[in-house]
């Protein structure tokens, strides 16, 4: 079975779907590397006007596979840059978990239609580190306050509470959400490519958190050596064994 699903309709509607429903669509090294590639090819096709990120099942994505460590030719850092980057109109649309790494990824897309099932999370500090490369993705996506409380208590947040951060655009019946993801496809359907990239280009420049490659590979290095501590470990121990983690005080 394909663990990303890519087709393009022929009125230039590209979808990239991870599928791995029975792992609530969790990613790999390998659909990491799948997902770049497909953003990359779509994003030079004239012929492709939107491209659609979505999860197969129940849920979006939730986020990066513990435990199946590969090694991808992009960190996550680099793939969200490149899906920020990407000129052609994005839209990740989020139902179930939307959680860690794949909340950055669906952060980065232009525009995000979200389910009334859909949850979120950045829960990186509940397995013992920091998500160094992705906090300025989420900053741009939720601002700074809001980030604040997050970033810091790992919690899960509903789509009812994502709607007015703007993180989710448009909330919707979980039942609606493909007819509201067309009416907004036959939107941006409307604008002239040329002008869409033109703008999208401009628009960055403008970005309220500068985002570099130099500043990335700084975070990636800061991520890797917290990754590698003692606290990191017992987290993702704790995880695997389902239990609190030792750093949580009893009642």
């Amino acid at each position: 079975m394909d663990t990303l699903l890519q087709s393009v309709s022929p009125r230039g509607v590209a979808t990239l779907t991870f599928n791995r429903p029975d792992r609530a669509n969790s990613y790999t090294a390998e659909m990491l590397d799948a997902l770049a590639d497909g953003f990359e090819r779509f994003g030079k096709d004239a012929a492709v006007r939107v491209i659609v990120l979505r999860g197969s099942g129940k849920h979006f994505s939730a986020g990066h596979a513990l435990g199946e460590d590969g090694h991808s030719k992009r960190s996550i850092g680099d793939v969200c840059m490149l899906i920020d980057a990407t000129p052609k109109p994005t839209i990740a649309v989020a139902q179930g978990a939307c959680i860690g790494g794949a909340l950055a990824l669906a952060s980065c897309c232009d525009v995000m239609i979200a389910g009334r099932d859909a949850f979120f999370s950045i829960p990186e500090v509940r397995l013992g580190f920091a998500p160094a490369p992705l906090i300025g993705f989420f900053s741009r996506a939720i601002g700074y306050r809001a980030l604040r409380r997050y970033l810091l208590s790992g919690e899960r947040f509903s789509a009812e509470e994502a709607h007015p951060l703007g993180l989710a655009h448009r909330l919707c019946d979980t039942a609606a959400i493909d007819s509201v993801t067309d009416e907004l496809i036959e939107e941006l359907l409307l604008a002239a490519p040329n002008a869409v990239a033109g703008a999208k280009h401009l628009l960055r420049k403008q970005a309220p958190v500068e985002l570099s490659p130099e500043l990335l590979r700084d975070m990636q290095t800061i991520f890797d050596a917290m990754a590698r501590m003692d606290e990191a470990n017992e987290g993702r121990a704790a995880f695997k064994e389902k239990r609190k983690p030792r750093w949580y005080p009893p009642r």
